[in-house]
């Protein structure tokens, strides 16, 4: 029947027959309405919970409506199945770094980040002291190490492990076989995280570099310092026959040379009780609480703390502005080391902006990074 049959129904019959019409006129819209469903249905355009709007086009984070991150990511979707809720991608376009040489010589500090394999990110920073060697050699060789433990190994925490101190033994090989002594002196903190599926992150640190979460936009340390101040680590050094001494600014050296009880390298000091052994820190993220992942060596945390890291990069718009934002903040603070950041942007980015909080361009020394 057609539609203008219908309306003249509709016009000239009685109750019944308007009745019968109207009730005809929808199934025949209903119909309609079923052949677009199907005609759709037939396409790969289908409608899922990653899918929202049937678009075909990669869910993002944003979709999802939670708030407004500034980072268009998609959502990674075998990983978001298998831990039930929706987890970002993490580009390594994204991340931000950035290397101030200060008022040094020469640059020693080391970062890199990269893809692994299909599921784990890897990032570091290293910081050198007695030249650039070990700093170079944990720059080159890390992955290498970590690559082959990950093929033996699930456990995160294990293969870090593993890794630093197999990396640390083919130094000592490489600087005997070498001809240039200084490479027995040379030294390097190191801070490496995984991050598996977008959600398990792992953390391993030798040295006083460091690594902190901003979760809720608080600052949650997942590294501490190996300090010769440290208890454990002292009793460690004298246990092995080295000795502890304090400078003119009060910072505790081993054998008046070294300022951590930890590091790759340094390898006239390994009876001494110097280890290469990290410390490791496993964490669950969850992307509606957690903003980002920062790497920073001393020359960040000698002046500049925690917290006003994680408030310096909530103010910034992208990673990167703000890997150069909290480098060039430590400078303006006064440090004279070189300052490394790596910044890895998580689900929260941008969530916890305090609009309070103001840049500043001199600071006291008892309030620095260092003591805070």
């Amino acid at each position: 029947m057609s539609t203008a049959a219908l309306l003249n129904l509709f016009r000239n019959g009685g109750h019944e027959a308007r009745r019968r019409a109207l009730l005809i006129s929808r199934l025949l819209q209903d119909n309609k309405r079923l052949m677009v469903i199907c005609q759709s249905s037939t396409s790969e355009r289908r409608t899922s919970r990653f899918d929202l709007d049937g678009s075909g086009r990669h869910t993002t984070w944003d979709t999802f409506g939670i708030w407004d991150n500034r980072i268009d990511e998609p959502i990674l979707l075998p990983p978001s199945i298998k831990y039930g809720k929706p987890i970002p991608k993490i580009s390594l376009s994204n991340v931000g770094s950035a290397s101030h040489i200060g008022k040094r010589k020469e640059n020693e500090d080391r970062f890199d980040y990269a893809h692994l394999t299909d599921d784990v990110l890897y990032f570091a920073v290293y910081d050198g002291h007695g030249g650039v060697a070990a700093a170079d050699f944990c720059n080159k060789y890390m992955r290498k190490y970590i690559l082959k433990f990950l093929t033996e190994e699930k456990n995160m925490e294990t293969v870090l492990i593993k890794a630093f101190l197999e990396l640390n033994n083919a130094y000592v090989r490489h600087a005997h076989l070498s001809a240039d002594a200084t490479l027995l002196s040379s030294g390097s903190t190191a801070t490496v995280a995984l991050l598996r599926d977008g959600i398990e992150l792992v953390v391993a640190s030798a040295g006083d570099s460091r690594a902190l979460l901003c979760r809720k936009g608080k600052a949650m340390r997942l590294t501490i310092d190996h300090s010769p101040e440290r208890k454990d680590e002292k009793e460690r050094i004298k246990k092995c026959g080295g000795f502890i001494t304090w400078n003119s600014l009060g910072q505790p050296h081993v054998n008046g040379r070294l300022a951590m009880t930890r590091s790759i390298g340094d390898l006239d000091l390994k009876k001494y009780g110097v280890i290469a052994e990290p410390e490791t820190k496993r964490v669950q993220l969850h992307h509606a609480n957690d903003s980002f992942l920062v790497l920073t060596t001393d020359g960040i945390n000698f002046m500049v703390n925690s917290q006003e890291i994680c408030d310096f990069v909530n103010q910034c718009h992208d990673p990167s502005e703000a890997a150069h934002v909290v480098t060039e903040q430590a400078v303006q603070y006064g440090t004279e080391d070189n300052s490394t950041a790596v910044i890895v942007p998580f689900g929260a980015w941008g969530k916890y902006k305090n609009s309070e909080i103001n840049f500043s361009f001199s600071r006291g020394f008892a309030s620095s990074g260092r003591w805070a």
